[in-house]
């Protein structure tokens, strides 16, 4: 089995320590469950990228499991490439003006 390298640009990377500071914030230890739930999607999509639908252009949705977001990515030369962690109640330009 191929599993797929994944390179998170910094924007998604201030997406998930947003959710992450926010999850703490609520509820300490939230945060833990929530990162697991990212590690679980980004591990699903490493195994197979192309099972999730294209929505925009090139860019794929995978949503996390008991949490209000998706993950936004595009495979480019065998390398999955997150853009977007996004809360799914946010407004889609948010992330659609980072492809």
């Amino acid at each position: 089995m191929t599993l797929y390298p994944i390179l998170i640009s910094s924007d998604a990377e201030s997406d998930l320590k947003e959710a992450v500071d926010w999850y703490r914030s609520v509820d300490p230890g939230l945060e833990m469950e929530f990162l697991r739930a990212v590690d679980a999607c980004f591990s699903s999509i490493r195994r197979s990228p192309e099972q999730y639908s294209l929505i925009y252009k090139n860019v794929r949705r995978a949503l996390l499991r008991k949490f209000p977001y998706a993950i936004f990515y595009f495979v480019f030369d065998d390398t999955v490439v997150v853009i977007a962690c996004f809360h799914t109640r946010r407004d889609p330009k948010g992330w659609q003006d980072r492809v």
